[in-house]
């Protein structure tokens, strides 16, 4: 394969120029390469002609160029350098008929002159010798590049997927009972280890200059209460029994407070933890825990909050003064007469006359499936078999922004500018006390000990300020989700339910079977369900 390449011939009554098509597929003759060469030669051509030669060049063709003589023109080429320094590429161009070729001496002189020294391809310059290919790039230098390398990274050995819905049986019915929304752990069982970094290996560009790869980071393993490290805290295990969870980057494990019931004989329970109930929680008790709550009976009228999930295997009836309120997700098998938050979804299989609302989505899926009196609310999505009642019950179903993360938010931001605000004071006093101690300028005892002080401060209010970056991040994507909230109804929505969607509401006026509502041009729009 050879591209086209071209050569100037001097007769008497003028210069020309021989162009040569490519051969074996090789790169056609550039215009903009020809005038270059000729323009740095000061050769004078008719642009017009050399073009149009060169749009029909189908076999070798001489053209005129002008009426004068030149000098012969000697065997030459160019010598270009990558940006980044690592190839050397010389393009050589024919001599005039019967002119001066260069030597391979010549080339590699210009190549020691230029101090390009590292990776010399003598191969290929020998090859250009021995065939003359000109008009085609050749190597002549190529440097090593840096091998990039890896950063460390943490293999955990449990699950840090956090959101575990209940599976739907065969039948219909919805397992309450088999969430796997913890992940027990056993004493002195491995739960994390760190996989070390993979360095970068130095290169070396065609003038000799090593290059350095990016700097990667090891991993750090960040754990808190129950956790053992091993003597290089590269891996790190349970204390005790109990569950263990990944919260912002930190392993942790809790123990598991396990209990009968809660009521005469426990009184109101408080736990750094999760909780497990295997019989009830009675009415007028409450139940507080860091961690989850899984309850294996009924909830009746009694407070539950959980900076965690809740679970209620056999449901929950409020007595209109029950309450649950779960940062994570709530689950039941039904809500009857209470007033549940969940900064998550919330699951159940019916909701009766109850104030509901979720961070995320709400589904009443399984074989009833209805929702029936009360306000529901969810920032996404609310997704139901029976909507509303034949008996009129009054449901409102709402779905769109929660204006408490609106205001949340808000007020996340303000506490961002007045800590950015707080540090960006303190930082030139820092500033000036390392110059002044740069230039040996003496700085008293007492400056220096507000300097220290204002030192723990800045770092104080750097951590503070990263978790309110963690909280805005948490709410944006709660914020996000719930961009185009809609109302789901897989079976019937009755007369008399008003179905609210952001800034707008309907009234459903008749019994409509499989549809879902969504927001549209200002109004809530009803279409098939798909």
């Amino acid at each position: 394969m050879k591209n086209g390449f071209f050569q100037l011939v001097h007769k008497e009554d003028g210069t020309y120029i021989r162009l040569i098509p490519p051969e074996g597929g090789g790169e056609p003759l550039s215009l903009d390469e020809v005038r270059e060469y000729l323009d740095t030669r000061g050769i004078l051509y008719d642009g017009g002609s050399l073009k149009e030669a060169l749009e029909e060049l189908s076999s070798e063709k001489l053209v005129q160029l002008n009426g004068s003589y030149a000098y012969p023109c000697r065997e030459s080429y160019t010598l270009r350098v990558s940006p980044d320094r690592m190839r050397a590429v010389v393009r050589f161009y024919a001599p005039s008929a019967g002119a001066e070729e260069i030597t391979e001496e010549e080339l590699t002189d210009e190549l020691r002159a230029k101090k390009i020294k590292n990776g010399i391809c003598l191969h290929n310059i020998e090859q250009f010798f021995k065939d003359k290919c000109y008009c085609q790039d050749v190597v002549v230098a190529e440097g090593e590049p840096c091998q990039m390398g890896e950063p460390g990274r943490i293999e955990y050995m449990f699950s840090t997927d956090r959101k575990a819905k209940p599976a739907l049986r065969e039948d219909g019915s919805v397992d309450f009972h088999h969430l796997n929304t913890i992940c027990p752990c056993k004493k002195d069982e491995l739960l994390a280890k760190v996989i070390p970094a993979v360095y970068g290996k130095k290169g070396c560009n065609v003038f000799g200059e090593v290059t350095k790869p990016p700097a990667v980071k090891e991993a750090r393993l960040k754990f808190g209460k129950n956790i053992i490290p091993s003597e290089d805290r590269t891996e790190i295990y349970a204390k005790v029994n109990g569950h263990v969870m990944l919260v912002s980057g930190e392993v942790f494990v809790d123990d598991l407070l396990e209990l009968e019931n809660v009521d005469v004989s426990t009184g109101d329970i408080e736990y750094d933890g999760s909780i497990l109930i295997r019989g009830n929680v009675f009415s007028g008790y409450s139940v507080k825990a860091t961690g989850d709550i899984e309850i294996k009976g009924v909830v009746e009228g009694a407070m539950v909050e959980s900076e965690g999930n809740i679970s209620i295997a056999r449901g929950m009836n409020g007595m209109s003064k029950g309450r649950l309120k779960a940062r994570g997700h709530v689950v039941s098998k039904y809500l009857e007469n209470a007033q549940v938050f969940a900064g998550g979804y919330v699951a159940a299989e019916a909701i009766l006359h109850s104030q509901i609302y979720a961070g995320s989505e709400i589904e009443v899926t399984g074989r009833k499936g209805f929702i029936t009196g009360g306000k529901v609310m969810a920032s996404k999505r609310i997704a139901v078999k029976t909507l509303g009642s034949a008996m009129g019950a009054s449901t409102v179903v709402t779905v769109g922004v929660n204006p408490e993360l609106k205001m949340r938010q808000a007020e996340l931001l303000k506490q961002m500018q007045e800590l950015r605000k707080q540090i960006a004071n303190i930082e030139p006093v820092l500033r000036a006390v390392i110059q002044k101690k740069q230039l040996n300028i003496s700085v008293s005892d007492a400056q220096m000990k507000n300097v220290r002080q204002l030192a723990i401060t800045r770092v104080e209010k750097k951590r503070a300020l990263e978790k309110v970056y963690t909280e805005l991040d948490e709410l944006e994507y709660v914020l996000e989700e719930s961009k185009v909230p809609v109302v789901e109804v897989s079976e019937a929505v009755y007369p008399g339910t008003k179905i609210c969607i952001r800034d707008v509401s309907m009234v459903v006026k008749s019994t409509i079977k499989y549809c879902r509502f969504t927001r549209e041009e200002g109004e809530v729009k009803m279409a098939a369900l798909s």
